[in-house]
């Protein structure tokens, strides 16, 4: 994570946090000429759009202050949608029992991408059941070898 991300999400944080949402990302990237700061947020049902600009409001008015960025930028502030990243411990906790897809940095068993659902997660290994045809396999990925996750939709 870099400097500023790290910096709006401990800027963020009580904002979120008041409101009983919880952070899931906070991006910070250059799109063409402009800067964009995105920070999704979420919550045990989802989040609406009033939650999203109370958040919006909230961390503009504490970055405006605080002005941790040098240049501009635009802020934007959303739920991270129904292929919500993985990247803490916890969202794979959470996300036992749900389809997800995962990136590895090297092959495991041959593959780098893995589709299926979460059966457990103990902290070091994330297992999941995909399906090859009509067969099931049980895969087990290290934690540390993940390159993303995310819950994936099934259609």
């Amino acid at each position: 994570m870099s400097k500023v991300t790290e910096t709006v999400e401990k800027i963020a944080w009580p904002i979120v946090q008041e409101l009983g949402l919880e952070i899931v990302d906070v991006e910070y990237v250059k799109e063409g000429k402009n800067w964009y700061l995105r920070l999704y947020i979420d919550k045990e049902n989802g989040v609406d759009i009033e939650e999203c600009g109370m958040v919006s409001e909230k961390l503009s008015e504490k970055l405006d202050e605080i002005d941790p960025i040098p240049h501009n930028y635009y802020l934007e502030v959303s739920s991270p949608g129904a292929e919500r990243p993985l990247k803490k411990q916890e969202d794979f906790e959470k996300a036992i029992g749900k389809n997800v897809h995962i990136k590895t940095y090297e092959p495991i068993d041959g593959e780098k991408i893995f589709e299926g659902i979460l059966q457990e997660f103990d902290g070091t290994n994330v297992t999941i059941e995909v399906r090859v045809k009509t067969k099931s396999k049980v895969i087990q990925i290290p934690y540390n070898k993940i390159a993303q996750a995310r819950l994936a939709v099934v259609f």
